[in-house]
């Protein structure tokens, strides 16, 4: 059984964001780049599969520019078996939009043909979370979102998730193949050790052109303006629970 697993190179979590002077994007000079945290819990999914005996190979994509190798071979040095670069030149979190990504993904599905696509649930970046979901559009594959679980049967051609929603969790099966985006419940990943990571680097990735996939990725949507949130205000220290009161109503908040 082959998986397919989509990783992205973005901003790190941990990282002040700080949006550009032109107003039109966030700055990523001189910034501090990550796999996206929920492509981890994918990469790191898919490596317990392969561990548990269920997955042979596993076969992990990312889109962008060429420093975008660099997540392809964090995931290869968590486990991962093969990579492919789909190269391009576009801003992956403002340009190179969802359904865009998830033709260009379609595409390399036709060519891997893999038993079954895990990905993350979104971007940190762009926080779309539509990727996985028109994926499975494209493809006509039954889809699981928002994994906590999940679970293939021994023959292959099944699979049970568990799901989180909105009331709590719900629990969904399907046939197989189909396309699973996980969530953070699913695991927790682990860290590549160096002789992985020394590893890694000498494996080959294949690369191949955006523009090679005959996919037309012209962005949708068009960002206006970019700017921070409204600085809170401070607040205001109350004597007793009467003057709380009488501050709401002045304020009409009650």
């Amino acid at each position: 059984m082959r998986l397919l697993v989509p990783v992205k190179r973005v901003i790190d979590y941990a990282v002040k964001i700080r949006v550009r002077p032109d107003k039109l994007g966030v700055e990523k000079v001189n910034v501090r780049m990550s796999m996206n945290p929920f492509c981890e819990l994918a990469v790191e999914e898919a490596v317990r599969m392969k561990e548990k005996k269920i997955v042979s190979e596993i076969v992990v994509v990312s889109i962008g520019e060429k420093k975008s190798a660099e997540v392809i071979r964090t995931a290869m040095a968590m486990g991962a078996d093969r990579g492919i670069h789909v190269l391009t030149d576009m801003e992956t979190d403002t340009a190179l939009q969802p359904l865009a990504v998830a033709k260009l993904l379609a595409k390399i599905v036709e060519k891997e043909a893999p038993d079954a696509v895990v990905m993350g649930k979104q971007a940190i970046d762009d926080d779309s979370n539509s990727t996985g979901q028109m994926l499975a559009g494209l493809l006509g594959w039954p889809q699981a979102t928002f994994c906590s679980d999940i679970s293939i049967s021994e023959d292959k051609k099944s699979m049970e998730c568990l799901r989180e929603i909105d009331g709590g969790a719900e629990r969904v099966k399907g046939s197989m193949p189909a396309v699973f985006t996980a969530d953070l419940r699913l695991n927790e990943p682990r860290y590549a050790t160096i002789p992985n990571i020394m590893k890694a680097r000498k494996k080959k990735i294949q690369e191949i052109k955006a523009a090679d996939l005959g996919v037309d990725v012209t962005p949708r949507l068009k960002v206006l303006s970019v700017y921070d949130p409204p600085v809170r205000q401070a607040g205001i220290i109350v004597e007793n629970v009467d003057a709380l009161i009488e501050k709401l109503k002045d304020q009409n908040l009650i």
